[in-house]
């Protein structure tokens, strides 16, 4: 095996989160030599425990001593996917990041083909699921919002990822779980974003992390995220946009209100305090809309700032 001596030519990073996963990390860190062996890719593979109850940071650590492509990092107790990739960027050196589980159920030898995707031209590379899997209908459901959503034409947002270093620097994704969004995010910033069928494979040691509140945790993400993107930026547009609709609404029923008194002599109080509570909070959605233009002003200012300091 050859070492990695020469850390200006280490090309790419497979970061790697894994919570007890025990039986699957030396398998996996076997099979990952296999395909530096075949593909000469110059890589490293990052492995982050994160806060495993098991054996797994052993299993690693004897495995580091045995690969000198393998270092490994560990968490004290577990802090989930997006902490153990931010550990996972802090403690990379190449020029390519990817995303890999540890289950198993993508295996090493299909890192080439997202590395050559890269090369091609492409910042974010996803993986397709090719395969049977659980859950199937709700990733579809997922994809199919975040496609209409966000307007990104990639099949499986949920999946392994490659990308180039940049997209860290560039795309903020320091709130738990939004490393689910990277792709989505790249592409609003201007990234081009590119895909290529990989195999799933079914998992044979250890259970799945993932339960039936992600779905709903997923799905309300999906919602912030897509508030962050469309509407922090021009926030008028949705306070005033509510605001604007509230007024109108309270003048309407204002008008409705002087109709049934002058043709029936009916005056119907809550309808009265309907009209005053739309106005009011018209008014207020509005005033509300300026006032969040001015911070984003302000966070668009102090973004310029980080970005020419970074320079």
């Amino acid at each position: 095996m050859e070492q990695l001596k020469d850390e200006k030519r280490l090309k790419v990073s497979v970061i790697v989160p894994a919570y007890n996963e025990m039986e699957n990390v030396p398998i996996l860190v076997e099979k990952f030599a296999e395909m530096l062996e075949r593909s000469k890719l110059k890589a490293e593979l990052v492995l982050v425990n994160d806060g495993s109850t098991d054996r797994t940071l052993e299993k690693a650590k004897d495995c580091e001593k045995k690969y000198p492509f393998l270092k490994v990092v560990s968490h004290r107790t577990n802090r989930g996917i997006t902490d153990s990739l931010l550990t996972g960027f802090e403690n990379s050196r190449g020029e390519i990041f990817t995303f890999w589980p540890a289950d198993l159920q993508y295996l090493p030898e299909d890192i080439p083909k997202m590395i050559e995707k890269i090369d091609e031209g492409f910042d974010v590379v996803c993986g397709w699921k090719q395969g049977k899997y659980s859950k199937r209908f709700v990733s579809l459901v997922y994809n199919w919002l975040s496609q209409k959503l966000f307007k990104v034409e990639v099949h499986d947002l949920n999946s392994v990822k490659a990308f180039r270093k940049e997209i860290v620097k560039e795309i903020p994704i320091l709130r738990k779980d939004w490393h689910r969004y990277m792709v989505v995010m790249s592409a609003e910033k201007g990234f081009r974003i590119g895909e290529v069928k990989i195999p799933l494979y079914p998992r044979k040691h250890g259970e799945s992390k993932f339960g039936f509140w992600r779905i709903p945790i997923g799905f309300f993400d999906l919602l912030s995220v897509k508030f962050q993107l469309s509407f922090i930026k021009k926030p008028l547009l949705f306070f005033g946009s509510l605001g604007v609709g509230l007024f109108l609404l309270g003048i309407l029923l204002g008008v409705v209100a002087v109709f049934l008194r002058i043709v029936f002599n009916q005056g119907l109080r809550p309808l009265l305090y309907l009209v005053i509570l739309c106005i009011l909070s018209g008014i207020s959605f509005f005033g509300l809309g300026f006032l969040a233009e001015t911070i984003a002003n302000l966070k668009q200012d102090i973004e310029e700032v980080k970005h020419r300091l970074k320079e």
